[in-house]
């Protein structure tokens, strides 16, 4: 192990962001790739929960966080078959925070990066490429090599590269796919003069299939549910029966509807749902996506990312900031963040078998009971809402603050 190299970590997303902060705020120094010039990519995911609006809550900077432009969300609504329900409820957690912060992720993480450059131990790269690891004689990762042809040295890697994970596979760490039987078409809706946003729910399912509209100040952020792989054959349709198939699912965005001009304006997100079933090998860590892919439903991935980071802060941050080797410690990260993890995505795809499957194929008819009886039932709504809002197996930040920096 090279004891004088940093810690690299390679993703500049939640995940990545997050544990890079952690670790330089404890006195590790921290060299974190990002391979974009910025984080402006739209169609990210932008549900920033009650558990991780907590954690900033804890180290101080709750407050400093929500001063970014962000929509409040502490209801959850769904129009089905014509009707509207409310299903979960936030209200009640025992958090500072008790609602989702809808705030687009560039914001948040151009904050994460602000926060962590106080720091004089991190050192954010951006335009920065990971193309794959280096390895010692004993082979443990030794570092990671980069698309400009460097090589760069680490004490420890921290794979943090989302779904598509290059160091992953790099490290041929074992991946079980779980399968997933939609993708997403991703777009914006601006919201006319004068409308009220919540005129449109949250989400919206009838026979013709699934739009949900994600409140975001002076447009919606959509997402149609499309079956796994059903792309070309709506571009094939045209972009005047994309937007007509919208209208009829969620007639709320017709007066906005005409800004989707061409499928330019349209994203296709792949999705996936899967897990490594080992997360580590010495000299590197997988975190976040990287990790454990999650579905769209629930909105919860960036949640699980920052979880997974806090929890491998809290495990490795004062052992590294000691000099302490940190091998033995990097299964005790997938130890404490499997369960919640595979709980997560249980739900998910219970979600994906009892909801998704039959409305891509029509068969959804009636109400279902529990809808139905979480919106008869106010205090039942708390179930769901303390589900999504803390998930399972919340973390709380325990890694130190460097005395330097108190």
């Amino acid at each position: 192990m090279n004891d004088g190299a940093p810690v690299v970590i390679v993703g500049g997303g939640p995940a990545g962001m997050v544990a890079g902060l952690l670790l330089a705020r404890a006195g590790v120094r921290v060299t974190l790739l990002e391979k974009h010039a910025d984080f402006l990519r739209d169609f990210r995911g932008d549900t920033v929960h009650p558990s991780t609006l907590e954690l900033f809550n804890e180290i101080g900077l709750l407050e400093e966080l929500l001063k970014e432009p962000h929509a409040a969300i502490d209801t959850m609504t769904l129009n089905l078959l014509g009707g509207r329900y409310t299903i979960a409820t936030m209200k009640h957690l025992p958090v500072a925070a008790r609602f989702v912060a809808m705030m687009p992720q560039w914001d948040l993480l151009d904050f994460i990066a602000g926060q962590g450059k106080r720091y004089p131990t991190f050192d954010l790269r951006m335009s920065t490429e990971a193309t794959g690891l280096t390895y010692d004689a004993a082979n443990r990762v030794c570092g990671a090599t980069l698309a400009s042809g460097e090589v760069l040295p680490a004490r420890l890697v921290i794979a943090a590269d989302g779904r598509r994970s290059v160091l992953r596979d790099a490290a041929e760490l074992p991946l079980e796919d779980l399968g997933a039987p939609m993708d997403v078409l991703w777009f914006r809706v601006p919201v006319p003069a004068g409308m009220d946003m919540s005129e449109v729910a949250l989400g919206t399912i009838d026979k013709g299939g699934m739009v949900v509209a994600i409140p975001r100040g002076d447009y919606w952020q959509c997402a149609q549910i499309i079956e796994k792989g059903g792309f070309a054959p709506i571009e094939a349709a045209g972009i005047a029966a994309f937007r007509d198939r919208i209208v009829a699912i969620a007639p709320g965005l017709a007066a906005g509807i005409d800004a989707i001009r061409s499928f330019d304006d349209v994203k296709l997100l792949s999705v996936a749902l899967d897990r490594l079933t080992r997360w580590s090998r010495p000299g590197l860590l997988a975190i976040g996506d990287a990790a454990h892919a999650m579905s769209p439903v629930g909105g919860v991935g960036i949640n699980l990312a920052v979880q997974d980071a806090v929890a491998a802060a809290n495990i490795l941050a004062a052992p590294l900031a000691a000099g302490a080797d940190p091998d033995p410690l990097l299964s005790r990260v997938q130890d404490r963040r499997w369960t919640p993890t595979t709980r997560m995505q249980a739900i998910q795809r219970f979600a994906h078998q009892r909801v998704i499957e039959p409305m891509l194929r029509g068969e959804i008819t009636r109400v279902p009971f529990a809808v139905r009886l979480l919106n008869a039932i106010p205090l039942l709504r708390r179930i769901p809402g303390r589900v999504l809002g803390l998930g399972f197996g919340r973390q709380h930040v325990q890694s130190p603050l460097a005395k330097d920096f108190q």
